[in-house]
C-alpha cells in the first residue's frame, strides 16, 4: 500500500495466494476494530466503516468474513486495543520512507520496524523527519468499464474532486482528504465502481535508485514491512522501476 503504487498493489494482492490473502484481512479486520469501536457498528451511519467494507471488497473478501468481523468487533469477541503509531526513516540512498502501524505491542512493533531499517541499508528516524516531503490527499479509485475521459472529468469535479488519472483499468480521482468519504458516495451515487477510497500521503520528489544492491534492499525492506501484521501502510518516495509498480 504505497502511494502512488495503490493501485497496483491492489491489483497483485487479488492475485496473491491464499496466505497473502488471509494476512490483508488481518489489517483490513483491524482497521474495522478500531472503527467500529469509534463509531459504530451500523455502516450506514458510519462512513469510515463504509469506506473499509469496500477496500475489503476490493480485495476480494467473502461477504460471510466481513459480516463475521463487524459482529465480533461490536460485541465482546474482540477484546485487543490497538493504539495508532507512524514510524519515519530512511531506506537505501536515503529514499524517505513512512510507515503506519496499528498495534496492540507498541515494543514489538518498535523492535520489528526498527529491525527492518537496519537490516535493509536504511535507518530510523524521529517524527518528522521525511513527512514534509509528503502531501496528505485523498485518493479514490475507480474501476475503469470504458467512461469518456471528458465525462470522468466532469464527474470528478462535480464531485468535489480537483484531479484524475485514467489508466486501462482504472480511473484515480484526488481531492481533499476531508472529503474521501463524501466523494466516494457521489460517485456511488453516479454509477461508478469503486475500488479504493483513502487518505493517503503522496510524496512531493521521487529518488531513483541506480544500484542494483540499493534496489534489491529497498524493495526487500518494503516486502518485510508489507509483510508484519502490524504494518497498515507504507508510503514512501522511491521510483519503482516500471516492471515493480
Amino acid at each position: 500500500m504505497s502511494g502512488h503504487s495503490k493501485w497496483n498493489n491492489i491489483k497483485r494482492k487479488k492475485e496473491a495466494t491464499d496466505a497473502v490473502k488471509a494476512k490483508i484481512f488481518t489489517k483490513i479486520g483491524r482497521e474495522m476494530i478500531v472503527c467500529i469501536k469509534e463509531g459504530g457498528p451500523d455502516p450506514n451511519n458510519n462512513a469510515k466503516l463504509r469506506d473499509l467494507i469496500a477496500k475489503a471488497k476490493s480485495n476480494n473478501v467473502p461477504n460471510d468474513n466481513i459480516e463475521r468481523l463487524i459482529k465480533k468487533a461490536s460485541g465482546d469477541g474482540s477484546k485487543a486495543n490497538y493504539e495508532s503509531l507512524t514510524y519515519e526513516g530512511y531506506g537505501p540512498s536515503g529514499v524517505a520512507v513512512i510507515v503506519e502501524c496499528l498495534t496492540d505491542n507498541k515494543n514489538r512493533t518498535a523492535g520489528d520496524v526498527r529491525h527492518y531499517f537496519d537490516k535493509f541499508g536504511g535507518n530510523l528516524g524521529t517524527t518528522g523527519c521525511v513527512s514534509f516531503m509528503f502531501t496528505e490527499k485523498g485518493i479514490v479509485v475507480c474501476e475503469n468499464t470504458g467512461i469518456d475521459e471528458d465525462k470522468a472529468m466532469e464527474d470528478c469535479f462535480d464531485c468535489g474532486g480537483d484531479d484524475l488519472t485514467v489508466e486501462d483499468e482504472v480511473i484515480t480521482m484526488e481531492c481533499d482528504p476531508s472529503q474521501v468519504h463524501a466523494m466516494r458516495e457521489a460517485l456511488t451515487e453516479k454509477g461508478y465502481n469503486i475500488l479504493s477510497a483513502e487518505a493517503e500521503m503522496i510524496p512531493s520528489t521521487y529518488t531513483k535508485l541506480e544500484d542494483p544492491d540499493d534496489v534489491k534492499r529497498m524493495q526487500t525492506l518494503l516486502d518485510y514491512l508489507e509483510e508484519n501484521d502490524d504494518v497498515q501502510n507504507v508510503y514512501h518516495n522511491w521510483e519503482m522501476p516500471e516492471d515493480e509498480e
